[in-house]
């Protein structure tokens, strides 16, 4: 629990700074997108318990994500946590978008519109550094491969890690779009 290191950011695909942010996406084999679709079909079976338990890690070790979240921004206990509405509500729109993302991944415009949309909210409306998702993606990755160990393999872990840097690749795109400035915030 109180020690976890996020990945280094090279590990997630992540670029510091504009100038070195690369033209697209990597774009995923059809193999890859087999993988990921056929382990997402197990995550996806028990989604709501997977992304609360992936937001309660994420809050519970980046502590300052709370503040944008009104109902538990103030809370420490894990177990508080885990039964606030608001925060049940959050976990299934990010399981939701990540199963849009997977059940389209055959159709790379629908996906870069749905990120679109996700990294334009949370710019916009929320305000959040979009460092955040660098960090969310690879607590999730962490928490898929400790609940999900005979699925999660190493091999299946690195195409998730791609999957994860695409994602954060568009959501943080939008983000430039709007005109957000503090994009490549190193403050992790």
């Amino acid at each position: 629990g109180c020690c976890w290191e996020p990945p280094a950011p090279q590990l997630l695909g992540v670029q510091r700074g504009e100038e070195d942010r690369p033209e697209r996406a990597e774009p995923l084999s059809d193999t890859e997108r087999e993988i990921i679709q056929d382990t997402w079909g197990h995550v996806y079976k028990n989604c709501e318990d997977v992304g609360v338990s992936v937001l309660i890690r994420f809050f519970v070790n980046f502590p300052s994500a709370k503040q944008y979240f009104s109902q538990f921004q103030d809370m420490e206990d894990p177990e508080e946590m885990e039964r606030s509405s608001q925060l049940r509500h959050h976990a299934r729109r990010v399981m939701n978008a990540i199963n849009t993302v997977v059940e389209n991944l055959h159709d790379p415009e629908k996906v870069s519109s749905v990120l679109a949309l996700v990294g334009k909210a949370h710019a916009i409306k929320h305000k959040v550094e979009p460092m955040y998702f660098k960090i969310l993606s690879s607590v999730m990755l962490e928490v898929l491969a400790e609940d999900f160990p005979e699925f999660f393999t190493a091999e299946v872990q690195m195409v998730w890690t791609k999957l994860m840097g695409a994602v954060y690749w568009h959501v943080t795109g939008a983000y430039t779009e709007v005109g957000w400035l503090q994009v490549s915030s190193s403050a992790v």
